[in-house]
């Protein structure tokens, strides 16, 4: 399987015709098409189906183009990598996260690193754990930003000095909006908007008392910015982490849980993972900055 027919194979997926594909690649229609019949044959499955009308991926084509874009992205950093110039610390940094404020910290450790070395560039992936964890295993991120529990004989890490406090973001009309926190009794009778991420690493169950089936759930959500419309709509109340919904002059607020429902914040990264001159200066600098300093 080559990359040139990959990227063949990517640009009909893209285009959903082949006349249309030929054109942008530059290339006739017969010898696009002679090169996806070979591709199919040696991969012994149907790729596409041929309509009238638009070209549509098989299951096996809608898996392949996945992999080929995963391919084909290793493939370009990686020559990117390697043509660096030998001392110059320079090319692109990859970070996945969730929502979380303390992306600040990472934000504030690259713009520290950009003064000195300018030619680092960094790329922020937004997912949830799973996610996140799925492209550092395929070796398309060099580090994920996780939240709460997470594997550390698979990772290596490092903590970093910030923590996410649960709470709920509610209309202002709210009943419960006139207390400070709130507790599991209150929330008992009230419909719920979940985070597609939550699950039982998070605690946020077991701080319930109950189980996700035993909830009045009534949406769930993977951007807070859609899930504050909702509530905003007066569908629900939102679960979410702190300081990721500017409430003031709104008619959202925020209150956080009580008893105190915290997570703790780590920069993982594959033991196997041979960095980048870029990626290895990036975690130089996070480490130095978090390293205690000495008394005067």
């Amino acid at each position: 399987m080559e990359l040139r027919v990959l990227q063949y194979f990517l640009a009909v997926a893209r285009e959903q015709s082949i006349s249309a594909a030929a054109q942008s690649l530059h290339l006739t229609q017969p010898t696009l098409s002679r090169q996806l019949r070979e591709l199919e044959e040696e991969l012994g499955k149907p790729l596409m189906i041929r309509g009238n009308r638009k070209i549509t991926l098989t299951e096996e084509g809608v898996l392949l183009r996945k992999r080929a874009e995963e391919i084909l992205e290793l493939v370009d950093r990686t020559e990117q990598e390697v043509m660096q110039p030998g001392d110059a610390v320079s090319g692109d940094v990859y970070i996945g996260t969730g929502e979380t404020d303390g992306v600040r910290l990472i934000a504030r450790a690259a713009k520290e690193l950009q003064t000195r070395c300018a030619g680092i560039r960094f790329h922020i992936a937004s997912g949830d754990a799973v996610d996140v964890c799925e492209r550092l295993d395929q070796g398309l991120l060099d580090f994920g930003v996780l939240l709460g529990e997470m594997d550390k004989r698979k990772y290596q890490y490092l903590e970093l000095p910030a923590r996410d406090t649960w709470g709920v973001l509610m209309r202002r009309d709210s009943p419960l909006a006139g207390q400070a926190a709130v507790s599991p009794r209150d929330l008992q009778d009230k419909p719920l908007i979940l985070s597609r991420q939550t699950d039982n690493r998070s605690g946020l169950y077991r701080w319930l008392g109950k189980e996700p089936q035993q909830l009045h759930t009534v949406a769930t959500y993977n951007l807070i910015y859609n899930a504050s419309l909702m509530v905003d709509e007066g569908l629900g109340y939102a679960f979410t982490l702190d300081k990721l919904v500017n409430t003031t002059g709104s008619n959202l607020c925020f209150r956080p849980l009580e008893p105190k429902l915290e997570l703790g914040m780590y920069l993982v990264w594959k033991k196997s993972r041979i960095f980048s001159k870029a990626a290895q200066a990036f975690l130089e600098h996070l480490q130095e900055g978090l390293r205690p300093q000495p008394k005067a």
